[in-house]
Order: structure tokens, then C-alpha cells, then sequence
């Protein structure tokens, strides 16, 4: 069992069996006298557990068959470019709602017409952009549904009358997706599908190789697809333990079951949130993220953020410092944190607020 409270926005917290099975595995991998760190990627044990991995996500995901899953030794930053190198030829929108989706649209403005359809840079990230037309013209719609700094989330899977592209990394498997809205899905692993060191793919393919310009290689999904997620030396760790991770999220009942989990969680924490005198959440209610709640000293206690970081960590909670940009408080509550994680957050700040009352 984890002696810590874990709240950290990625790397993060990871179910316990995952865990367990990592650390046998780096012993001896299915029992080839050989760590899994050392196992060559071509070997069939090795080729079974790529296999085990791509069926869970069609699996979890109902993914169709005109649908390639790939895993990629990158994370989604490199996803940025991948999405502009295979869909962008003559113009595309981004919707800009967060640092991170800031970042994806430069990546395409370095390759073509690309610009922000809406933001809401205008007051901090703090919401999702709303009311806003998309063009039929499009490459593509670009959107990122979950924002790590500033705590919004897209949580529905929107009609688009363009290809529809989203990064996910941070709500990925956090509730069931109608994939076939999406021309793709990528995200970097390590917030709810394992550890940093490799980014997910889920891509129609039909709808590659519209581009007129040269793609290099390692940049052109087809080479991923052709290589099956193979091309060159798969981050067999970080695959392993994803895999491992999509058998706990399986065994936890699916999807349906952990993204009750996870609003029940988040109801827990915004609800304290919002009673507690001493605390206010940041982002408009209406676009909560469910993975990471963002909260700040509330007006006139400002002066007690250092103090409530070290009575917290006194008390075991790991990873609730804000981002650098923002300041503040995050927690993230992943799949795999715990609901008596939450609770023991919520119990803390109860504590802090009867020391200042």
C-alpha cells in the first residue's frame, strides 16, 4: 500500500496491481529468465503483451476496426506535430483553451494555415469557449478536452461537421468515448494509462495520406501502422505497465464504473471546495475538469498558502502545489487515486479551516 497521498498531475499515480506486476517483471518477464527491460521486441512474449494491449483499448474503448491503435515513443507533444504532419494541408481551427492547446496550434501555424476558431485566454483558461460556429472548409477541428493547469474539461464528445482531432492525455479512460466522432485521439500515457515514456494513438485511417507534402518517416502514421506500433524499439516498459493498467481499469467493471468513480471523487473535493471559507475553486463551474481540480486561498487569506502547503504535506498529501503559471492548488484524481485519497484531502483542509476560523 502507497504511505503517501498521491495528487501529482503526471507522472502519477498508478493502481497498486500495475505496480506489483512491473516489479516481477523486471525480475524475470514471463518467466524467459529475463527482465522485461531487457526482452527484445521481437520476441513472442514480448509481441503477446502488445497484442493484450491493443485488444484492451479496442476493448475499453469500442474502438472499430477502421480505427488503428498505435503506441509511440513520444508523448503528446510530439503528437502536436504528428497531427499537423498527416491532416494539415490547407487549413485548420484550434479551439484554445489552455497552455497546452497553445502549444499544439503553434506546432500547425509552423506547417500551414492554422488558427484559434475561439479562447478564453481572456480570462486565464478558466473556462471552456462556447458558442462558437465551425467551419465546413476544415482539415480538421483540433480541441484538447482536458486542461492540467487550469482545471476545465470538455466531457462530452462533440458532433463536428469537419475531421475531429483531440488531445486527451489527461482524461483518456476516465469515461467511455464514442470514438467514431474523432478522426483521432493521441495522448501521452502517464496520467491515467500508465508512465511517461510513451503516447497513444487512435486513428481513422482512411483518412491519411490526404497531404501533399513530404512526411519524414518517423513523423508519417502509416510508418506506425505498416510497423504495427513497431518500427523501431518500442518503450517496452512504459507498454507493459500500460497494459497491466488497462487489466485494473477492466477489472474494476470498465469505463461506465471508474468514471462514476471519478465524479464521485470530484464531487467529494469541490463540494469541500465550495463550503470551506478558506478556499475557491478557479475554473467556471460549469467546466470543472473531473482529473484535476484547481482551487486557491480564498480573498483575505491569501497569506496562509504556504502554511496550508506544509500542513498538508505534514499530513502526507503529495502533489497538490498548482503549476508554476497559476499558482495555487491542483489535485489530480486520476483512475487510479484512491477515494480515501480524496477524503483524507478533504478532511485536511476541514482541519486547516477550524486552526483559522
Amino acid at each position: 500500500m502507497k504511505k503517501v497521498h498521491i495528487f501529482n498531475a503526471g507522472p502519477c499515480v498508478l493502481p497498486e496491481p500495475a505496480i506489483e506486476a512491473a516489479i516481477e517483471a523486471l525480475k524475470d518477464f514471463k518467466g524467459t529468465g529475463m527482465s522485461v527491460i531487457e526482452i527484445s521486441h521481437r520476441a513472442k512474449e514480448w509481441e503477446s503483451v502488445m497484442d493484450e494491449c491493443r485488444s484492451l483499448w479496442r476493448e475499453l474503448l469500442d474502438i472499430p476496426e477502421e480505427y488503428e491503435v498505435l503506441f509511440l515513443s513520444s508523448g503528446a507533444s510530439m503528437g502536436f506535430l504528428y497531427v499537423a504532419m498527416n491532416f494539415l494541408e490547407k487549413k485548420a481551427a484550434y479551439l484554445e483553451s489552455g497552455a497546452w492547446a497553445k502549444k499544439a496550434l503553434k506546432e500547425a501555424k509552423g506547417l500551414g494555415e492554422a488558427y484559434a476558431i475561439a479562447s478564453s485566454a481572456d480570462k486565464n483558461f478558466c473556462y471552456i469557449p462556447k458558442g462558437y460556429e465551425i467551419p465546413t472548409d476544415l482539415d480538421y477541428f483540433h480541441i484538447t478536452t482536458n486542461n492540467t493547469i487550469y482545471g476545465t474539461e470538455i466531457k462530452e464528445d462533440m458532433d463536428c461537421p469537419v475531421p475531429l482531432i483531440a488531445d486527451m492525455s489527461s482524461d483518456i479512460m476516465s469515461r467511455p468515448v464514442d470514438v467514431r466522432k474523432y478522426a483521432m485521439i493521441y495522448g501521452g500515457a502517464q496520467k491515467n494509462v500508465g508512465p511517461a515514456g510513451v503516447s497513444f494513438c487512435i486513428v481513422k485511417k482512411d483518412l491519411l495520406g490526404k497531404v501533399s507534402r513530404y512526411i519524414p518517416t518517423m513523423l508519417d502514421l502509416r510508418t506506425h501502422i505498416k510497423g504495427t506500433s513497431m518500427f523501431n524499439t518500442p518503450p517496452v516498459f512504459s507498454i507493459f505497465v500500460m497494459n497491466e493498467t488497462l487489466k485494473w481499469i477492466k477489472a474494476q467493471g470498465g469505463l461506465k464504473v471508474i468514471q462514476e468513480n471519478n465524479e464521485a471523487k470530484a464531487a467529494l473535493l469541490y463540494d469541500e471546495i465550495d463550503r470551506n471559507s478558506l478556499f475557491v475553486g478557479t475554473a467556471a463551474k460549469e467546466d470543472r475538469s473531473i482529473m484535476n481540480v484547481c482551487f486557491v486561498m480564498a480573498p483575505g487569506y491569501e497569506e496562509l498558502q504556504d502554511e496550508f502547503m506544509a500542513f498538508a504535506k505534514e499530513r502526507k498529501m503529495v502533489g497538490i502545489k498548482g503549476h508554476r503559471s497559476v499558482g495555487g492548488f491542483r489535485a489530480s484524481i486520476y483512475n487510479a487515486c484512491p477515494v480515501e485519497s480524496v477524503k483524507a484531502l478533504v478532511e485536511c483542509m476541514q482541519e486547516f479551516e477550524k486552526l483559522h476560523k
